[in-house]
Order: structure tokens, then C-alpha cells, then sequence
């Protein structure tokens, strides 16, 4: 049995790994590669794998880092199965029908062809089946089951049975408690298990912290009658935020002011969250009472959604103080980019960014402390006040992983740390290797390991 590393070892995005046992071949993830670009110049390059012998993809979670290559795959040839749980694979065809025009302007850019049309899109979600947790499914000689992985809505970890042996990959793992979806499932055995490592040497605010952080920050912007930009990953995050800041309004904790969600996926995919919302798989029971009870709690006085172009313009004419929520997330796309350039010189506004800014990213160099950034290729000072709230990050913290591998820490005879800088590799690895005396190694891109 054999396992090769071809996206997420060394680096944070990319998710791409190869299983081979008895001849068959199954894949974990076929995302994007990003950085300084929405899609870096290695997506452009041929799999270095034969996608028609691949027998079934199994998709951890539906973020493009996980998923962006797969309509590339059907078009290379691949005609076998997609699996993920369902709500997985209703944002998927979302996400990827949206950042279509995105890769073939940076395809266009770098002078390559586009990665994929709509039409490979459709022939891969016509191949994609939503199975849900814990349903064993057998491909050739893989028992493959779909764990909770708490990172999202749908998310999973995925657990192989081939050859007498166990191997668990985690995709990314949530930081819990979540406010409303299902919390991280825990597996008690496994002979080798990959790890996310996004945030493995740092430690996130509680709960309640960080909720008194977001507080302070709206209450700061008020007492400026400045703008809060809050750049944010249109799924999980935003639906998150906006859960936040109804809890806040509510309960009386801030003022209501004008809020924008300014990002037609994030409102589109807010109504697969509403789909499952009253789904105990996937909503834990406190969210599920709240919208019984009849607390529509992805809406509330005051929130408006701009759907169109014409709409978002519309957002520059209400006076501040105001709150807007933007894709892209790390700034790479989107209307945020739009909102920064007019909001961005002034100091009293404030940026608050509230996911995992990738190295190269246009996020990561603002909240590194650039004075001036280029967008759309025009030099914006940076006079606004930056902030960072870590615990509002969909990924488990170093102490969070670290719980997560500790049942099978009896039975492990390997663990590969993935996903992650080069810093938080290193220092999730060793805190293993110290902690639970287990042999963690940091695989190279293109690696392979006989199991």
C-alpha cells in the first residue's frame, strides 16, 4: 500500500493525496493551490497521476483548496465517483460555478488556458454522490466511512480500511464549540493518520472572548463613525458572523446598525445552511431550538443583502457607522477588494480579519502591517486600524489537534503533519513527537511512503 503527497504537504492549501492498494487507486481532496494568486501557476501544470485509473475522489469539504481541481480532473479524464456528505456537495457546485470567471481571468493573465469550463463542472457534479456519516462504502479493496470533522457545515474526515489497516485523513479540523453546526467527532484507532497543522503553534480565544473582541471592535467603529470591513470566506465564516452578530443585536450587547453581506455566493450559500437547519446530523440542538422557536437566525433587522452590482454601489451611500461583510476572505477577490480601496486610507475605519490569511495573500500583507497594498493595480495607503480575531477561525488550534489525535495515539504507528506553513508544520510535529511519543514526520510535495 502506498501513499503519495501531491498538494497540502509543506504548504496550507492544494489538498491533493493518491491511496494505492491492490492495483486500485482512490484520491483524498484535488484542490486548488493558492497564495499570492487565487490559483498559482502549479494548477496549470498535467496531474502528475493518470486521473482515468483514479477508481473514486472522497472530499473532505467543499473549500476550493479541497475541490478547485476536480472539474480539471473530468476533463483529463476521470470518470469513476465523487463522494462527500451532501451538504458538501450542494456547495460545492456553488463554489465552483463561482470561481469559474476567476480562473480564466488568471488564466488569461499568465498566459495559460483555463483550467475548466461550466461544462466540466456539470460533468463532475453529475458524478458527485452525497453520502451521509458513518455509511461504510466499498471501493475495491478501500472500506472508506465519513467522519464529522467539525470544520464546516458537511465536513469530514475520512477513514480507510485497506490491507488490515486503518489510516485517517482529517481534512481540517473545526475549532469547537461551533455556534450552530455539529461539533468535531473523535476516533478512537487508527494505524497512520494525516493532520491539518493551519494552526499548529498557535492557541485561539475562548469562545466568549472572542465574541467581547468582535464587541469592542463595532463598538469602537460606532464611536468613530467609521466603517468596519470584515473580508470574509463565503462559507462557514460569514454564516457565522452574521449568527454572531444577531446574538450580539439581540441580546443588546451593541447598537444596530447598518449591516452588509456584499457577496452573492455567501448569500447563496446561506440558503443550503437553511436547507439542513433543522437537520440534528447537522445543527446541534440549541441552533435547532433557536429556529424552531421561529429565530430566523441567519437574518435580523437591519442585515441586507446586496445581491447585484447595482446593489453594492448602493452600500457607499449610507452614512457611517456601518459593519461590511465581503468575500474574498484573504482579500484575493471578491467586492472586498472594492471596499478596501475606498475605506483602507482612512484611520477611522477599522479591517477585522477572522480566517487563516495564507502567505502571499493580500489579507496576510495587510495584517503583516503594510502601509500601502496594490489593488487592481492602484496603490491604497493603509491608515485603517487592523485587527485579528483568531477564534473565529473554522480550524482547530494546536491544543484542539492535539485532542483530536489523542485516542488514537495507542494504536498510531505514524503520523503525517500537512496542511500548514512551514512554522506550524514543525512545531504541530514536535509536539506530538514530545507529548505522545509518536513518530510525526512533515512529507515533501510529491513524497511517497509504503505503507
Amino acid at each position: 500500500m502506498k501513499l503519495t503527497f501531491y498538494g497540502g504537504a509543506g504548504e496550507v492549501t492544494g489538498a491533493n493525496y493518491l491511496l494505492e492498494s491492490g492495483g486500485a487507486k482512490i484520491l483524498i481532496d484535488c484542490g486548488l493551490r493558492q497564495g499570492k494568486n487565487y490559483c498559482e501557476l502549479p494548477n496549470f501544470k498535467p496531474f502528475p497521476y493518470n486521473p482515468k485509473e483514479i477508481s473514486a475522489v472522497f472530499v473532505t469539504h467543499s473549500h476550493i483548496d479541497h475541490t478547485g481541481r476536480l472539474p480539471q480532473l473530468a476533463r483529463c479524464g476521470f470518470k469513476e465517483r465523487v463522494i462527500s456528505t451532501p451538504p458538501a456537495k450542494d456547495f460545492a457546485e456553488a463554489m465552483l460555478l463561482d470561481s469559474e470567471h476567476v480562473l480564466l481571468e488568471e488564466a488569461s493573465h499568465c498566459g495559460e488556458k483555463p483550467l475548466y469550463t461550466t461544462e466540466d463542472i456539470d460533468k463532475i457534479c453529475s458524478m458527485w454522490e452525497g453520502v451521509q456519516y458513518h455509511k461504510k462504502m466499498q471501493i475495491g479493496p478501500f472500506e472508506i466511512e465519513l467522519w464529522n470533522a467539525g470544520h464546516i457545515l458537511g465536513s469530514s474526515s475520512v477513514v480507510v480500511l485497506t490491507e488490515g489497516k486503518r489510516i485517517v485523513f482529517s481534512g481540517d479540523l473545526g475549532n469547537i464549540p461551533n455556534p450552530f453546526i455539529t461539533d468535531t467527532e473523535y476516533i478512537k484507532e487508527a494505524d497512520y493518520t494525516l493532520i491539518e497543522s493551519a494552526y499548529g503553534d498557535k492557541i485561539h480565544e475562548g469562545a466568549d472572548t472572542r465574541k467581547e473582541e468582535l464587541r469592542k471592535t463595532i463598538i469602537n467603529i460606532i464611536k468613530n463613525r467609521g466603517v468596519l470591513l470584515i473580508p470574509t470566506f463565503a462559507l462557514e465564516r460569514t454564516q457565522e458572523i452574521i449568527f454572531e452578530l444577531n446574538d450580539l443585536a439581540e441580546s443588546k450587547r451593541i447598537p444596530r446598525v447598518p449591516i452588509f453581506i456584499d457577496s452573492p455566493l455567501a448569500i447563496k450559500l446561506t440558503s443550503v445552511y437553511q436547507k439542513y437547519s433543522r437537520d440534528p446530523m447537522y445543527f446541534n440542538a440549541e441552533s435547532i431550538a433557536r429556529t424552531e422557536g421561529g429565530d430566523a437566525i441567519f437574518s435580523f433587522p437591519g442585515l441586507k443583502a446586496t445581491l447585484t452590482t447595482e446593489e453594492s454601489k448602493t452600500i457607499d451611500k449610507i452614512p457611517a457607522p456601518k459593519i461590511v461583510i465581503a468575500g474574498a476572505g484573504m482579500s484575493q477577490g471578491g467586492r472586498i477588494r472594492r471596499h478596501e480601496m475606498r475605506y483602507l486610507p482612512s484611520s477611522k475605519n477599522t479591517i477585522l480579519f477572522i480566517g487563516f490569511q495564507v502567505q502571499g495573500s493580500l489579507g496576510r500583507r495587510i495584517l503583516e502591517g503594510a502601509k500601502t497594498v496594490q489593488i487592481n493595480s492602484e496603490n491604497v495607503p493603509v491608515r485603517s486600524k487592523v485587527v485579528s480575531i483568531s477564534g473565529y477561525s473554522a480550524h482547530a488550534d494546536q491544543s484542539q489537534l492535539m485532542k483530536w489525535l489523542a485516542p488514537m495515539k495507542k494504536t498510531l504507528k505514524k503520523v503525517f503533519v500537512v496542511q500548514g506553513e512551514e512554522d506550524q508544520l514543525k512545531s504541530l510535529a514536535q509536539n506530538i513527537h514530545q507529548n505522545f511519543k509518536l513518530d510525526a514526520v512533515v512529507p515533501s510535495m510529491g513524497e511517497t511512503v509504503v505503507l
